[in-house]
């Protein structure tokens, strides 16, 4: 008898197949095997929401594995992911069988297992079920509305708004936070306050520090001490005042412990703690998950981590309270297991928390056969579900009042005793943003009536703060909290608007882009019902009733359908002045702050009399004048710094040995240094690029000067004699030698590079193949295609490091790390590019070679029938011209 079990990951079906034995043949399907082809019509709307499916290049050759083995296999498992994603998988893998009449009468059965362990497999192997349509639906639903959002508006933003990538239903919500939490920054205005604070000691000589919380007998708000005047007051009258403790109040404080680890918390954490994105926390979990080798035997470390569920199972929970037993006493176990309940928005609990398959297998007992980043995260998430079943933190939180005798000062000091540490003894949530830890304060003892002594009072003043960027941290429990997208599709919605080019990372928080402004902008004038948060989280509502089996896919489609496409039918006739008026509105601020002279902000600096605005051009917006063509001043959109410094060009200084002025200009493309105006004279001036990521605040005239040197000439090669070059191209910090190039570590080297070190750069570059006329360096290899045959590479190409698979070039996302990239994930990029670009696979090329070379036999062959037919029929009419020659002589 022979089962055949299909999985999503080869790792997977290794481990598998040794927990099953030879009745079984598990096979990879290397994730999805069919997605909607990327063209107009793969939903059709008018046909119901009839979806074409395609199987995905990548996966032909998993497929024909798997029905080559189904055609002698006795029954079918389908044993893919416990999620929507893995539902949908199985049943896409069902349907390509049934469509070539591969299932007949077979069995077929569906099995979920939580955990990569013996146990969980042969447990779920005996719970067999049919696929669940509902959930089927719901991953039905979620991506022909991602499909038809896509496709319908990404568009508009390409027509109206030139330089777009893309939009989406939950990416381009992601996106509005981002933007408006920087707007709200911009449009801060900070508030003016002082505190007053005295450093006392009680009768033992122990100190501690209270703060005014009353004065001239009025209660104090934050803003009542306004100025410095207010403040000195104040001051005076706590120096002269002679406190006595008024009261005494302690009062007992628990501190629980948080639940164990969902998809989103994990995520926050491991960016807290780890400084992982969302992304490499899901890759490294997914190894994790998946298994690895432990003391002879593949194992999975933790259970599936695609979840929002936050309770850990019966049997998982008596291991956590028998680990604490164990190992930290009875005292720090309570007295019965603790419950969790998620508090998270649309929550569906459907599955277990993520935890380690076997509490009792601590960190130190996996470090040597992980990888470090694997190990931190296992330990985090072990840590956190041995924390969640133990006892809570006890404390003292104590409240002391001080006043004058006639009550027109009053101080308040306040701090807490840890009386048990409970699970504070092993794990502590880290926050985004702290202002500090309450609990952190320690009172020394302090009896009513008391008369504390004044060593020292300060007035200290301070400033209200806008809120934070947001983290991926607080991004990811953000959208969490509104409800918007779900915790499996955070990793990779972050990671497209990284791609997209939308935001960037800045000390690892969120900064919005002009271009990702610019997206935000008009769409909440135009699609507005779309970025709105309560829209986007109802319809995730929807979509959960789908999966629950309370609401009709198609339903859901049909009501969103109706408006969407009146919203973008709505646009056709919109001009792109039109949007450009609302964008200068919108953006005005940011675009066009005031300037510190005080003239108008939308002044052309070149003309004078001429308006800045937002203009839009092939490569995207940028900022020109009102009174082009006559005056052509451009620049980039910008902000803050780069805004004052493209306001006109700023002299730094007079270049000691030509006498020509050193000015930093701003042009289309970005700030940059030019020495002297242009005249007839001096019409191609010298000019330099500033480096990316440079600031144009940043660069002096000194700086300036160093780059206008470039480039410069570093020495003669030894061995060629020709002379090697130093200088700064588009591309980063480089030498030349000889019509070569080779990369140098830093901008400053560029600066400073002596022969030897430029010598070894080119020859290091050479032994790589760098120099090999249309040979890249080999970053990594990572084995061969799955689907196709031969090896699928990462490559450093002169553009940054992209994936190789055969005549297909693919390029990594820059939210992707060379060393995270899996073999699984490139195949995914490979096939993305081949179905963009048109390119067929080789399988598929030598099968159109075959077409082509039919068709060339057809044509031939066609041709040699007209040219016999031709032939006869000149036959034919030269016999009936003979006949007639005949006939006529015979009739004379």
């Amino acid at each position: 008898m022979v089962n055949v079990v299909i999985v999503e990951s080869p790792a997977k079906a290794k481990t598998i197949n040794k927990y099953l034995g030879s009745d079984f043949k598990v096979l990879a399907s290397y994730g999805h095997v069919r997605d909607l082809p990327p063209k107009d019509g793969s939903v059709d709307p008018d046909e119901d929401f009839a979806m074409t499916w395609q199987v995905s290049p990548s996966s032909k050759k998993q497929i024909r594995e798997i029905e080559t083995a189904v055609k002698g296999a006795d029954k079918l498992i389908l044993a893919t992911d416990p999620d929507r994603e893995g539902e949908a998988i199985s049943w896409h893998v069902l349907e390509i069988l049934e469509k070539k009449n591969l299932i007949k009468d077979m069995p077929v059965e569906r099995v979920v297992f939580n955990a990569v362990t013996k146990k969980s497999i042969l447990e779920a192997m005996e719970h067999g079920r049919d696929v669940d349509t509902d959930l089927v639906e719901a991953y039905k639903a979620r991506r022909a509305l991602d499909y038809l959002v896509g496709f319908n508006l990404s568009p508009v933003l390409w027509r109206k708004l030139p330089g777009s990538r893309s939009a989406g239903r939950v990416q381009s919500v992601a996106l509005r936070l981002i933007v408006s939490r920087e707007m709200e920054i911009e449009a801060f205005t900070p508030r003016e306050y002082w505190t007053i604070e005295a450093a006392l000691a009680n009768d033992a000589g122990e100190d501690f520090t209270a703060r005014l919380t009353t004065f001239n007998g009025q209660k104090l708000d934050k803003f009542d001490l306004a100025n410095e005047t207010a403040a000195r007051e104040a001051e005076a009258a706590v120096k002269s005042a002679a406190l006595r403790v008024a009261s005494v109040e302690a009062k007992p404080a628990k501190r629980n412990p948080p639940a164990p680890f969902t998809t989103s918390t994990l995520q926050q954490e491991a960016s807290r703690k780890l400084g992982f994105n969302a992304s490499r926390t899901m890759q490294v979990a997914q190894r994790l998950y998946e298994g690895e080798d432990i003391g002879g035997e593949t194992v999975g470390l933790i259970t599936y981590m695609r979840t929002d569920g936050v309770q850990m199972a019966p049997e998982a929970i008596d291991d956590a309270r028998d680990a604490i037993a164990a190992q930290f006493g009875r005292n720090y176990l309570p007295d019965s297991p603790r419950i969790y309940r998620s508090k998270a928005k649309n929550a569906q609990e459907a599955h277990e928390a993520i935890r380690p398959t076997d509490l009792a297998r601590t960190p130190q007992d996996v470090a040597r056969y992980v990888s470090g980043e694997q190990l931190k995260l296992y330990e985090l998430v072990w840590k956190r579900a041995i924390a969640s079943q133990m006892e809570s933190a006890s404390f003292e939180r104590t409240t002391v009042e001080l006043a004058d005798a006639d009550g027109k000062v009053g101080l308040r000091a306040t701090g807490s005793v840890l009386l048990f540490d409970g699970f504070l003894t092993l794990y502590q949530e880290g926050v985004d943003d702290s202002e500090g830890d309450e609990d952190a304060n320690r009172l020394p003892k302090l009896n009513e009536g008391e008369q504390p002594q004044t060593r020292t009072v300060n007035a200290d003043q301070h400033f209200t703060e806008p809120p934070p960027r947001f983290t991926e941290a607080s991004l990811v429990r953000r959208m969490e909290e509104l409800g918007i997208g779900r915790p499996s599709t955070y990793a990779s919605t972050l990671s497209t608007l990284r791609d997209r080019e939308y935001v960037r990372m800045d000390r690892n928080r969120f900064m919005p882009e002009d271009k990702g402004r610019l997206v935000t902008a008009f769409l909440e004038n135009f699609f507005n019902r779309y970025v709105q948060y309560e829209f986007t989280a109802s319809l995730e509502e929807r979509l959960d009733a789908v999966s629950a089996g309370e609401l009709d896919w198609r339903e859901v489609l049909r009501d969103f359908w109706r408006d969407f496409i009146a919203a973008v039918d709505d646009t056709k006739e919109l001009r792109i002045t039109q949007v450009l008026d609302v964008l200068n509105d919108v953006l005005g601020p940011h675009v066009f702050p005031a300037k510190d002279d005080g003239t108008p902000p939308r002044q052309c600096p070149t003309c004078g009399d001429g308006q800045l605005s937002i203009k839009t051009g092939r490569f995207g917006a940028f900022i020109g004048c009102s009174n082009y063509p006559e005056c052509k001043f451009t620049r980039p959109m910008a902000g803050s710094e780069a805004e004052q410094a493209a306001q006109g060009d700023k002299e730094l200084g007079i270049d000691p040995d030509t006498g020509l002025s050193v000015l930093l200009k701003s042009g289309r493309f970005g700030p940059y240094i030019q020495l002297g105006e242009k005249t007839e004279e001096n019409d191609k001036p010298k000019r330099s690029g500033i480096p990316k990521g440079m600031s144009p605040a940043d660069v002096d005239f000194d700086y300036a000067l160093k780059l206008l040197s470039l480039p410069r000439d570093v020495g003669e090669h030894p061995e060629t004699g020709k002379m090697i070059t130093a200088g700064l191209g588009r591309y980063g910090p480089f030498v030349l030698h000889d019509g070569k190039y080779a990369n140098l570590d830093s901008i400053e080297e560029v600066f400073s590079v002596g022969i030897n070190r430029a010598v070894d750069a080119i020859a290091q570059k050479a032994l790589r193949g760098g120099n090999r006329r249309g040979q890249a360096t080999v970053l990594k290899e990572l084995g061969d295609h799955p689907g196709e045959g031969g090896p699928v590479q990462v490559l450093d190409g002169r553009y940054g490091p992209y994936i190789k698979h055969g005549k297909i070039n693919a390029t990594l996302p820059k939210s992707v790390g060379i060393d995270e990239l899996t073999l699984e994930r490139a195949v995914e990029l490979v096939a993305e590019k081949a179905a963009k670009s048109g390119k067929k696979p080789k399988a598929k090329s030598k099968a159109k070679a075959k077409t082509k070379s039919k068709a060339k036999t057809k044509a031939k062959a066609k041709t040699k029938t007209k040219t016999k037919t031709k032939t006869k029929a000149k036959a034919k009419t030269k016999a009936k011209a003979k006949s007639a020659v005949a006939s006529d002589t015979d009739a004379s």
